[in-house]
């Protein structure tokens, strides 16, 4: 994934539409509707496609902020990044890369903020389409991401990219985690690779990195 500059590239804070003619195309996005970390692995199970889909339009109608931003070219939704409250992803609270990352922290560390804490977003999956891959749109999405988090009171955005140094053949099922390297371009600070290959990174939207 590279930072290129792309024609007629956008961002914006996602609308239910875009992001149904986007997950609509053939792929896992049509079968998961990003709803992988939303739910705990037996609620995940029991859903079918349909029904995954209609929860994730279901954020879309509550009135909150939106659960992800997408990215546009000439006016074609082409990627989208999830970003919401971490208090929103039942399976990235419960995951073994936050657990060890806490456990390998002091009790008051930083890698360790407050589960109930609705400050900390979290960047949980992107989907850029075919065709557009590796051309700026990943990172143009997590700059989006980091936006919208700090339009809507976050104080830290964090992710839990795939470090490819140590997994060099990591395949498309592990990398809509995104990658070390990009979050790092964009400013995130790695505080725990306690899990190899996959590291917890944070960026602070408060004091001098946020302002």
């Amino acid at each position: 994934m590279t930072d290129g500059p792309v024609p007629g590239l956008t961002t914006a804070a996602a609308q239910w539409n875009g992001v149904e003619r986007l997950f609509s195309r053939p792929g896992e996005p049509s079968r998961c509707w990003c709803r992988f970390f939303a739910l705990t692995g037996p609620e995940y199970s029991a859903l079918g496609p349909a029904a995954r889909k209609a929860q994730l339009k279901e954020k879309f109608d509550g009135g909150s902020p939106a659960p992800g931003v997408l990215a546009f070219v000439d006016g074609q939704p082409v990627g989208w990044c999830a970003v919401e409250p971490r208090t929103c992803y039942p399976r990235v609270l419960r995951s073994r890369v936050l657990r060890q990352a806490k456990e390998a922290g002091p009790p008051d560390s930083e890698t360790a903020p407050p589960d109930a804490s609705g400050g900390v977003w979290s960047v949980t999956c992107f989907v850029v389409a075919a065709g557009h891959r590796r051309s700026g749109v990943a990172a143009a999405l997590l700059r989006a991401a980091v936006e919208h988090a700090r339009l809507n009171g976050a104080d830290v955005v964090e992710g839990y990219p795939v470090d490819r140094e140590q997994r060099p053949k990591a395949g498309p099922a592990d990398l809509y985690h995104g990658t070390l390297n990009l979050f790092l371009r964009a400013g995130f600070t790695v505080v725990s690779s306690a899990v190899p290959g996959r590291a917890v990174v944070r960026l602070s939207l408060t004091g001098p990195k946020g302002a």
